[in-house]
């Protein structure tokens, strides 16, 4: 007998190497409910095939254009994992991409997800993929497929990552940003707290705090934990419909790179945005961490969203109706400035006031 061969009548099995299939497929039934309930017209079949079809013509589309975006939570999994709170952190996962499409002027149709982990636990895994059901739903985003990788060695016990996929279209010749022009007004929608990036950043200010997840928030009501796992917020239908209405020239996600960052991929060459600080109110959970690590209004501006999710560029004569139209959809909409000329220097965002 070789070295290391295994011995006795019964081999290794794949489940004794850390990997047990029919976990996988107990899995695949529990969330069969959560997906179908995010049905909609173009999605041809269910789960369990090799690969999801998708009917754009089904779908009301005459000649359309395909956007595809993806994305994860980051560290904010961390907290999610440190707190044994994973039931929205599939929202986020889901809010990151179609927030995404729709600045392009697409309308997400299909979803798929990818969550791996050391050990498949059913129970949190179906948490945390029926959270990404409920993102995909209030999206009007079917979840049509993903993949669970049981990887035993590669996670530390408790550990999983996620990553999304999400797939839209548009009418060719509808791309956004178009025609964004010097006088477009910018509104802004308010966002529910840090949303998914810069926590990195979050993790080390709780900690130079002294504070644990399961402490009061400082800042709001509940844990701390609880206060900084709120959910992204879901942009898309108001977008979309703000989109339809006709006006808009352009959307900026609030993300990775605040509103310092963000609002220039969307300008032409020699325009700038000019946005007034005092338009809104910054968020307490952004001035909590702007306090306790001692940050600069700068650094605070392309770090975070500060309190503002997503931004539009809209024509003047639109503007009313588009916020009107925009807050009868429950959206909070601050009107944050203009399009203006950029400076001499080439600065692309030009603020005015203070936030802090």
């Amino acid at each position: 007998m070789s070295k290391g061969q295994v011995t006795g009548h019964n081999g290794l099995t794949y489940a004794e190497a850390g990997v047990d299939i029919d976990a996988g497929n107990r899995l695949v039934d529990r969330i069969k409910p959560a997906a179908k309930a995010t049905g909609r017209s173009g999605v041809m079949g269910g789960l369990g095939g090799f690969g999801a079809l998708f009917d754009l013509k089904a779908a009301g589309y005459n000649d359309p254009i395909l956007v595809a975006a993806t994305d994860g939570v980051g560290t904010k999994l961390r907290i999610a994992i440190d707190t044994g709170n994973v039931d929205t952190i599939g929202v986020d996962l889901v809010a990151m991409c179609v927030n995404d499409l729709v600045c392009q002027g697409a309308e997400p149709l299909f979803f798929l997800d990818y969550f791996a982990t050391g050990k498949l636990e059913v129970d949190q895994a179906t948490r945390i993929i029926e959270g990404i059901a409920a993102g995909c739903a209030a999206s009007g985003c079917a979840l049509i497929g993903g993949e669970t990788a049981e990887m035993p060695g590669m996670y530390h016990k408790g550990d999983f990552d996620l990553a999304g996929f999400a797939v839209g279209a548009m009418e060719r010749g509808a791309d956004l940003p178009k025609d964004v022009a010097e006088g477009d007004v910018l509104l802004g929608l308010a966002s529910n707290g840090v949303h998914s990036n810069g926590y990195s950043f979050v993790r080390k200010v709780v900690e130079l705090s002294g504070l644990g997840w399961d402490s009061p928030s400082p800042f709001s009501e509940g844990t701390l934990g609880e206060a900084l796992l709120a959910p992204t917020r879901l942009y898309v239908k108001q977008a979309l419909a703000a989109v339809r209405a006709g006006g808009v020239h352009g959307l900026a996600h609030i993300t990775g790179g605040g509103i310092t960052e963000n609002p220039p991929r969307i300008l032409p060459e020699g325009l700038a945005c000019e946005i007034d600080l005092g338009a809104w109110t910054l968020p307490p959970v952004f001035r909590w961490l702007a306090e306790t690590a001692n940050m600069s209004e700068p650094e605070l501006l392309k770090t975070f969203n500060c309190g503002i999710g997503m931004m539009l560029a809209v024509e003047p004569n639109r503007a009313d109706e588009i916020e009107k139209l925009l807050a009868a959809a429950g959206e909070t909409v601050a009107r944050l400035g203009r399009i203006v000329p950029a400076t001499a220097e080439g600065t692309t965002v030009i603020y005015k006031g203070r936030l802090l």
